[in-house]
């Protein structure tokens, strides 16, 4: 199974984290899953670039972006060309390094 390292991030995952997930499932169901609550305003739509994540490694393993997503990407905080929406990420069986950018352009996060 492959393996998704997070690297720390101050507020969701301070010490970082490896997990492990399933061919086909998305980045963002495996950190949930593991309780890395990864802001997600639109319920994993594409709509919006909460879950915006950056793969540090392993990044052509996943789907190609669609043009939804690379739409949405562009409007994300700090995106690097190895930025990825975590809802739209499907991983194989490739281990991946992620890194949770410290901000997201949501003016309103249901912790608030």
């Amino acid at each position: 199974m492959p393996k998704i390292i997070v690297l720390p991030h101050e507020e969701l995952c301070p010490e970082g984290a490896v997990l492990e997930g399933k061919k086909g499932e998305t980045i963002i169901d495996v950190a949930l899953d593991n309780g890395i609550e990864i802001e997600h305003a639109c319920e994993m739509s594409c709509a919006c670039t909460t879950c915006h994540v950056i793969v540090r490694e392993g990044f052509d393993s996943l789907n190609e972006p669609d043009e939804l997503e690379e739409d949405m990407l562009d409007k994300a905080w700090g995106l690097e060309p190895e930025s990825r929406l975590s809802c739209q990420a499907i991983i194989d069986s490739e281990d991946l390094v992620i890194e949770i950018p410290k901000y997201t352009i949501n003016q309103v996060s249901e912790k608030h």
